[in-house]
């Protein structure tokens, strides 16, 4: 053979030997609970010796693309054992793992999930989760285990005081926040008027809320996204566990219906404190019961389907004359498909209702309002190679917005039958979104989220002379509504106005030494439904409505940047951002705006602009007896509604030169801004049957107004008031306690069972709900009354399973 052909054939097998070299498989499948099959979400899947890795999804599905080899692969997730595997890759192998609970050993106790853990090298930032393990452990009110009540212990979160509903996060407002159970809209988290929330902590999985950096994939609200997974059922064995508190109780039911491949779950709460009203004289009532489902079958290795749904209801009465009810209703059909290895998708048939109703027997009326959505989602997580990842969709949402309907509740009550005019709409969106890793420091996730509102025609519609349906009075220098100078009939399958906004998000992490790093991100969010109230929290006589004409959707951009740290191998994590956000078009109210049965709500609104900034700091302490964390966080939140000038757009409105705006055109404090919020959290763990909980709470009061001087009309003291917002309530703050005694299990015995004995607010701090004026009567001078919701509160839960 010639010299120069045999060089050539060696040439040609060595490329083709460093090819087959070079040739990449992949590794996937799922990781999920060995005692239940409940998959696992977060999960860490790591390669030591490449430095590479990925975390389970929300369905517990993984991949992982590596070159040709041996590697050592191990998976991690606190509170379970580590499981270590050497694993030969020459060809695309698909393989689930099933993890154990760790023993709780005395000496390094696990109350955390690894969720809970700060990853360092994920560009990810400003998101908080936490387990259902930690929910249950911190105190509450009542002692009864509360989602939305734990997330206010962490920074950036705070709510309007006691017994309000909804959150704020980093000084947005409650309606600003998108809450998602099993994909689905809740349109209102609270039982009670917010003494709970509407989550069973036992039907619980995963709780995730995005504060800012927030993927693309997630968009309809400016302030944040609280994500929320039931469990799916337990596949092996039929379980059942539940608690009996002072007010409320539970029970939840798990099982298999094939073993192994299918499993329901039914859980189940309601409160009974009311049935003791009547021994005290008392005609009122105030109660609730919500209902959890979900049935997951396993097709095969390649599609899943679930079936899940939540029903909940609130009624409260003052004896007959005033009965009002309110609740969730969703359901959420769901199929996971993988079409490879590398490509996992997710289909999703939504429905979502929330109800509000009011009876005034003594007025002779009944009132029921809501909003409904139909909402088809598919997404697709596609896993390119170790270094990138894409995900990306398209979704569609249908609203229908009831106003309000009004009937007699007798034939004698002189109220005529009325339908408030209802509102159509349409959101659709697609995403496009990136988690790509640049280098072994370097990380960034970014993406870009189309989203397009069309405010569809209704059955009657008003027109205004010159578009506006606010008018301002330049002699009482007060706002008043405009009257309709005709009325349009477009009907629902016509289009009122459409929007098309670009949302493009980005963030980075640059990682030092696998100890710290750096994070940024930039988000842009548009919102286009809006909640109409008068009040610094969300209550069951809120009304939603669309933007359209006369109402322009929320846009935000927020800023933020910060510094996380992992201290002495992970036992406690730092971590610091900063945020700033501005939000254009955040409605406000002329003075004296009747919201209730108002079927022309673009009479009493005016568009504003809103900021927010602040500085929070996070320290935790995630291993050893002794877990908990110090959250602070300092922060200001601001609006304005400045007058209107709408000639630059070639709109002559015939406005007056003395138009005010809202306070005069100037930035005032948001119902929610809270400049300083504190709180302390720990739990120690004594024995196996003893653990300690406690939690300490300082918040600035919020903003109110109080009369700054009164005049005299007819013989009567009229009070007047100054800018908004501008007086403040007392400071805020309380320390609750509880303790945990799991008594030791009798071999013999199935039953695991707990007693949680639990005190709310320790030293009976009367922490102002309000503030009011009256004239005292002895005196004659007027004088400030505080209102208190909650003194000191013991309470005994007892917690079984089986």
């Amino acid at each position: 053979m010639p010299k120069c052909k045999l060089l050539f054939l060696l040439a040609l097998f060595a490329k083709i030997g460093f090819i087959q070299a070079q040739q990449k498989f992949t590794l996937s499948g799922t990781v999920s609970e060995a005692n239940s099959n409940e998959t696992l979400i977060g999960v860490t899947i790591a390669v030591p010796a490449f430095k590479t890795g990925v975390t389970t999804n929300e369905y517990g599905f993984y991949s992982l693309t590596l070159p040709q080899g041996e590697y050592e692969i191990v998976l991690s997730y606190l509170g379970f054992q580590d499981i270590q595997q050497t694993i030969r890759l020459d060809k695309n192998i698909k393989k689930d793992f099933s993890l154990l609970e760790a023993a709780e050993e005395l000496e390094e106790v696990v109350v955390t999930d690894d969720a809970e853990r700060l990853d360092i090298r994920k560009p990810q930032m400003s998101v908080t989760t936490l387990a259902a393990k930690t929910i249950k452990k911190i105190p509450v009110v009542l002692g009864e285990a509360d989602v939305v009540k734990s997330l206010l212990l962490l920074p950036g979160v705070t709510n309007a005081g006691e017994a309000s509903s909804g959150f704020n996060v980093r000084g947005g407002a409650a309606d600003q926040n998108l809450i998602l159970l099993d994909e689905a809209t809740v349109f209102n988290s609270s039982h009670l008027f917010g003494f709970f929330s509407v989550f069973n902590p036992d039907a619980i999985k995963d709780v995730k809320l995005f504060k800012g950096g927030i993927p693309a994939r997630y968009g309809g609200r400016v302030s944040s996204v609280l994500e929320i997974f039931q469990k799916e059922g337990n596949s092996k064995d039929f379980k059942v566990n539940g608690g009996i508190g002072a007010v409320a109780s539970r029970l939840l039911l798990e099982g298999p219906i094939i073993k192994d491949r299918t499993a329901f779950l039914v859980g189940g709460r309601a409160s009974y404190a009311h049935l003791f009203l009547p021994l005290f004289d008392v005609d009122n009532k105030a109660y609730f019961y919500d209902l959890n489902t979900k049935i997951n079958h396993k097709i095969n290795d390649r599609n899943s389907i679930f079936l899940s749904g939540y029903f909940g209801r609130d009624l409260f009465s003052l004896s007959e004359n005033f009965v009002n009810t309110y609740g969730n209703a969703v359901g959420n059909f769901r199929w996971n498909h993988l079409f490879s290895d590398k490509l996992f998708s997710n289909l999703s048939l939504i429905y979502s209702d929330y109800f509000y109703g009011l009876e005034l027997d003594f007025v002779g009326f009944e009132w029921d309002s809501g909003i409904q959505n139909f909402n088809l989602k598919y997404d697709l997580k596609h896993y390119i190679n170790d270094k990138l990842q894409l995900n990306y969709g398209m979704h569609n949402t249908y609203y229908v917005f009831n106003p309000g309907r009004i009937r007699p509740n007798s034939p004698d009550s002189g109220i005529v039958e009325e339908q408030l005019t209802k509102k159509y709409a349409n959101e659709n969106a697609i995403y496009l979104d990136a988690e790509h890793k640049i280098s072994d420091k370097l990380s960034m996730s970014y993406g870009l989220r189309v989203s397009q509102f069309n405010r569809l025609g209704q059955d009657e519609f008003y027109v205004y002379e010159n578009d506006n349906p606010v008018l301002f009075d330049p002699f009482t220098l007060i706002y008043r509504e405009a009257e309709p100078i005709d009325t349009i009939n477009p009907g629902k399958g016509g289009t009122l106005k459409k929007f098309l906004n670009l949302e493009p998000r980005v963030s980075a992490s640059y990682n030092f030494n696998g100890k710290s790093s750096v994070k940024a991100s930039y988000t842009r969010l548009a919102q286009y439904l809006h909640l109409l109230s008068n009040t610094s929290s969300p209550t069951p006589l809120d009304v939603w409505t669309p933007s359209g004409p006369f109402v322009e959707p929320q846009l935000l951009d927020q800023y933020a940047i910060g510094y996380f740290r992992d201290i002495k191998e992970g036992i406690f994590s730092f971590e610091t951002e900063a945020f700033y956000k501005e939000i254009q078009n955040r409605i406000d109210y002329i003075d004296g705006a009747n919201l209730i049965a108002n079927n022309a709500i673009e009479q009493i609104i005016l568009n504003g602009e809103a900021r927010a900034y602040g500085l929070e700091f996070l320290i935790r302490k995630n291993e050893g007896r002794l877990t908990g964390w110090l959250a602070y966080t300092w922060s200001k939140s601001e609006q304005r509604t400045p007058p209107r000038d709408l000639t630059a757009f070639g709109i002559d409105t015939g406005r007056s030169d003395l138009e005010t705006g809202i306070n005069l055109g100037q930035w005032y404090s948001t119902p929610y801004d809270k400049r300083h919020d504190l709180a302390l959290y720990g739990s120690y763990e004594l024995s196996k049957a003893w653990s300690f909980n406690a939690n300490f709470v300082f918040q600035t009061g919020q903003p109110t107004n109080y009369p700054v001087g009164q005049f005299e009309f007819e013989g009567l003291a009229v009070p007047y008031y100054g800018p908004r917002n501008k007086e403040r309530l007392p400071n805020y703050h309380r320390m609750d306690i509880s303790a945990i005694l799991t008594p030791k299990r009798n071999g013999r015995k199935k039953v695991q069972s707990e007693w949680v004995f639990s005190i709310y607010n320790v030293y009976n701090r009367k922490n102002a709900a309000s503030i009011n004026f009256r004239e005292n009567e002895d005196t004659g001078r007027n004088e400030a009354v505080r209102t208190a919701i909650f003194g000191i509160i013991p309470s005994i839960t007892y917690n079984f399973k089986f």
